[in-house]
């Protein structure tokens, strides 16, 4: 495929992530942060019984944002399928729909998901793969990329899969630098995504512990990747492409003080366009909180007591005892 290319060199990509990157939650980050140079879906989970309509498909991403010129250019739709899955008829139904980029799940370390023999499984079973990869590529005409692990239980074959994924026609591939069996333990490895740089000729996207501008810069450096993607550093720090951009060049200005003062105020501007978003599609407030409450596992930790802080707003009875929460941060 002689497709345009789908992220420029040096951007920064919002990871898909399960129950988070949903419509709403995007639409927010786009609003705050546009420094975020592409966004994606959670992923959908292709059935191995049925088939989509075409308007689920559309309500996954979102359809006031697929009627967006912004949304529809700079956000990826993240499918995550197995070989008994209908892929085939699903692909087919996103490239009618028009969709321009398309991902598949290759990354994700889940039990269930594993067990129903998708996400990382799939890594140790390359010749299946092949056969996924070649539906979704025969069937798909816009961009097709990979997000994946650096192996299952380990690493043999590795720089096997990414040369497979070059040759059938993947034109961009995603790389958290840890097996399926590491989950999130230990440190990532940056190293073999170095290797993927040196070996194919796509771009290769690191992933992978990046939590601060200095994380970004230092992968940059150590590896030569074309892009980053952030997960856990982007649900901590949302407003982490901004920092970048605005502290690249200079990044010894940043200090523990600073980054502090920063987070108590982009969290209240963070929570209050989330809630107008989930508002908009009339999630009720409860939802909201609950929500909420899900989004703070990481976003407390630089605070002088992270876990005392963290369990206030936890410990929220209402919305609004939890914005309450917001106001006394200052």
């Amino acid at each position: 495929m002689n497709n345009p290319e789908i992220y420029p060199r040096g951007s920064l990509l919002f990871a898909p992530m399960e129950g988070v990157t949903d419509p709403a939650y995007r639409s927010a980050i786009q609003k705050l942060y546009p420094e975020w140079d592409y966004l994606c879906t959670d992923f959908l989970r292709v059935p191995t019984q049925g088939h989509y309509t075409q308007s689920k498909l559309l309500k996954h991403f979102g359809e006031k944002l697929f009627d967006s010129q912004v949304h529809k250019q700079k956000t990826g739709y993240q499918i995550l399928t197995s070989y008994r899955a209908q892929t085939q008829q699903t692909v087919e139904k996103l490239q009618d729909l028009g969709m321009r980029h398309l991902d598949l799940n290759l990354g994700c370390p889940s039990k269930k998901v594993n067990a129903h023999l998708g996400g990382a499984y799939l890594l140790a079973h390359p010749e299946i793969l092949r056969e996924i990869i070649q539906t979704i590529r025969q069937n798909f005409k816009g961009n097709f990329t990979v997000k994946m692990r650096t192996g299952y239980k380990d690493t043999d074959l590795f720089l096997y899969l990414i040369k497979m994924f070059e040759d059938e026609g993947v034109e961009a591939i995603t790389i958290h630098g840890r097996t399926r069996d590491q989950l999130y333990k230990g440190v990532a490895d940056w190293e073999p995504i170095k290797q993927a740089v040196q070996t194919v000729s796509i771009p290769i996207i690191g992933n992978g512990d990046l939590w601060s501008v200095d994380d970004i810069m230092e992968m940059f450096k150590q590896t030569q990747c074309h892009a980053v993607m952030l997960g856990r550093g982007a649900m901590k720090t949302p407003w982490l492409a901004q920092l970048y951009q605005r502290f690249k060049n200079s990044p010894g200005q940043l200090n523990e003080v600073y980054l502090l003062e920063e987070r108590k105020k982009s969290l209240q501007d963070y929570f209050e366009t989330l809630e107008e978003e989930y508002s908009a599609i009339d999630v009720n407030s409860d939802a909201i909180l609950k929500r909420f409450k899900s989004l703070s596992r990481h976003l407390f930790d630089d605070f002088d007591e992270p876990e005392q802080t963290r369990s206030t707003f936890l410990r929220s009875r209402t919305l609004d005892h939890f914005k309450e929460h917001l106001c006394h941060l200052h």
